[in-house]
């Protein structure tokens, strides 16, 4: 549906891809990762058509649309309400109901028998393009990102930029474009949503295109990896842990072949050396020297440099207890955020708050820092607790003018040039990169020495909000490295689930006013909080019965020959799933003898015995996979039929 062919694109004489290429076939679903900087949005502008390839094409059938969700969306003012802008999806039903409502009125006045058959054409058109159920299904959508019903008729300009986003990422929804392009769309977005536009995602009928740092989502919704490095497009055939897998394999396979490679090399270079002079050796000589010459060159394995090993040092530590809420209040006029709340943050801490947006979590921050005020309570820094907040919006309190250095200074540390330099390396500024102007940098590139500035500030206690947007993937890892190794208490938000689970050893959320804890990680909160869901499904569902007055069914008694068709049938079960078993054990020993040949240098060196070999690779996994749920299928059968015998 889409071919990009040999693509060069410069950017201030730089090359940001040089002859790349990509097919996209309908209903993948692509994440495109890679470095701040690497040309990710950069790709999805060229294939939008707002930039112009310097070389080669990107070609497209006529029947693929696209649609593109990007940051400068952000910017868009409207006074038209919500539902309105997200129902102009629907371009051409709307113009078709109008038509309809406009000939209806006409034929009030002016009726002509031809009038009929044009009304009941434009209604059967109306209908075949779903027009009578286009309003519940933009509020479906609207409501599925997080929108509450009686906000669907507010005008757009009564929200912010984020909330903003989420109208035209709803509008971009309801398009169905064949293929969907997507740059950090879950930015502005809570857990809940995040988890809502997976599900939509995977069940969506086109193609995606999926910028994302968040890897939880990647790895929900995508099964194509797409790398840009190194001005190339590096396909890999699954989801995010799929790709750091197998970019482990090709590493040690391309590794080996560098090594091999510049041993044959050094052995040529000295048998030239040797023989140069010598008359008797002068063909061997020019032979081997047209062979190194012609040599397809291995590019060395790049190792990343995303390691952390940042000092922290505090002027005086905290007690035990670092922050406390006693009977807090906190409200928006109706909007009713914190009622006679209490919570502790003790030394040592590392907090996540989570929940929907609108619950108050950032305003609990502010409320900590001092900076957003409560109607009653008390909320207070402990003793010698020495705080220190990021948000998005302090990166507008950069000095623009300073370089990189300098504006680490800025915290009033006592640290070295040399030691802010290391730091500044740990968050993947390195060289001349130091030396940059705060004005020339991206908004992840801002991100990150406003992050660094919070990390070296000596404070004992963080506050971090949403510190993950804008930043790559890589970035975030270093970030959660960071704080993994950080001494004091923090707490944090965020709706990047695999950060969470790195850096947090708590959770809070907000609940009817009240703030409550969690003393686990978010993996063991999900699953409590989806067990406390389902308990409550069954405690209503139990009410229920019990208000219609329904007695609980007893267990069913089989007779003896009913027994002993269930016993054939569960022997029957038993022999499928064992079957299952032995096909999945014969596909693990293909798999790993494939994967054993791909580390071998001599098969590297062959591009098409690796095509082959990973081609046969992918179809074991995809075997496995369908393997995997034909013995869940058999498993289930066979408990059943277990209880059932009980």
């Amino acid at each position: 549906m889409l071919a990009i062919n040999n693509l060069t694109y410069y950017i201030g004489g730089r090359p940001i891809y040089f002859e790349a290429s990509l097919h996209v076939k309908p209903k993948n679903k692509i994440a495109l990762i890679g470095a701040n900087g690497a040309g990710k949005s950069t790709l999805l502008r060229i294939i939008a058509g707002e930039y112009t390839p310097d070389e080669g094409d990107v070609t497209k059938s006529k029947e693929t649309s696209i649609g593109y969700l990007n940051q400068d969306l952000l910017s868009f003012q409207s006074d038209d309400s919500i539902l309105h802008i997200a129902m102009s999806a629907f371009s051409e039903a709307l113009k078709i109901q109008s038509d309809i409502e406009a000939l209806i009125q006409k034929m009030e006045t002016a009726y002509e028998e031809r009038m009929v058959e044009e009304l009941a054409t434009l209604q059967e058109r109306f209908e075949t393009l779903g027009g009578y159920s286009l309003k519940s299904k933009a509020e479906e959508i609207l409501e599925g990102i997080g929108f509450r019903t009686e906000e669907l008729e507010k005008p757009l300009s009564q929200f912010s930029g984020g909330w903003r986003m989420r109208v035209m990422l709803a509008k971009l929804l309801l398009e169905k474009p064949a293929l969907l392009m997507l740059d950090e769309p879950t930015n502005h977005l809570d857990l809940p949503s995040i988890q809502w536009v997976e599900n939509y995602l995977k069940n969506y009928e086109g193609a995606v295109i999926v910028v994302s740092h968040d890897q939880q989502f990647l790895n929900n919704c995508t099964n194509i990896t797409v790398e840009v490095s190194g001005g190339k497009l590096n396909l890999y055939s699954g989801n995010y842990d799929f790709y750091k897998e197998e970019k482990v394999a090709r590493q040690e396979v391309q590794r080996n072949a560098f090594e091999n490679q510049q041993q044959k090399i050094k052995e040529t270079e000295r048998f030239i050396e040797r023989f140069r002079s010598k008359a008797t050796k002068a063909r061997q000589v020019q032979s081997r020297v047209k062979e190194l010459e012609r040599m397809d060159m291995v590019e060395e394995v790049q190792e990343s440099k995303a390691k952390v090993n940042i000092r922290f040092t505090f002027s005086q530590a905290s007690g035990r207890f670092v922050a406390t809420f006693d009977k807090v209040d906190k409200r928006y006029d109706q909007l009713e955020i914190l009622k006679n709340a209490t919570g502790v943050v003790e030394k040592g801490d590392k907090i996540a708050l989570v929940g929907a947006n609108g619950k108050g979590k950032s305003t609990l921050l502010r409320i900590i820092m001092g900076t957003e005020p409560i109607q009653s309570g008390e909320a207070k820094l402990g003793h010698n607790a020495i705080p220190s907040f990021f948000a998005q919006h302090q990166l507008e309190s950069l000095s623009l003018e300073n370089d990189l250095v300098e504006e680490l200074k800025q915290t009033g540390t006592t640290r070295t040039e040399t030691e802010l330099r290391s730091i500044l390396g740990a968050f993947l500024f390195n060289g001349d990169d130091v030396f940059k102007k705060i004005k020339v940098l991206s908004g992840g590139e801002k991100s990150r020495v406003a992050l660094a500035k919070v990390l070296i500030s000596e404070a004992n206690f963080l506050l971090l909000d949403e510190p993950t947007n804008h930043l790559d993937i890589q970035s975030v890892n270093v970030l959660a490295q960071a704080l993994q190794n950080y001494e004091g208490s923090l707490l944090l938000v965020s709706h990047d689930r695999n950060f969470i689970e790195q850096v947090a050893n708590k959770i809070w959320y907000i609940e009817e006013g009240q703030i409550k804890e969690y003393p686990g990680n978010l993996q063991e909160y999900n699953a409590w909080m989806e067990n406390r869901r389902l308990a409550e499904q069954s405690s209503d569902s139990e009410s229920s019965a019990e208000d219609e007055n329904e007695k609980p069914s007893k267990k069913q008694e089989y007779s003896q020959s009913e027994r002993k068709n269930i016993q054939r049938e569960l022997r029957k079960a038993q022999k499928q799933l064992d079957q299952v078993e032995g096909k999945l054990m014969e596909m693990e020993v293909d798999r790993e003898e494939l994967e054993a040949q791909l580390g071998k240098p001599e098969i590297y060196a062959d591009n098409d015995k690796v095509r082959e070999i990973s081609q046969k690779l992918d179809e074991i996994k995809a075997k496995e996979k369908q393997l995997n749920e034909d013995w869940e299928l058999h498993a289930t059968a066979v408990g059943d039929l277990e209880e059932k015998l009980l």
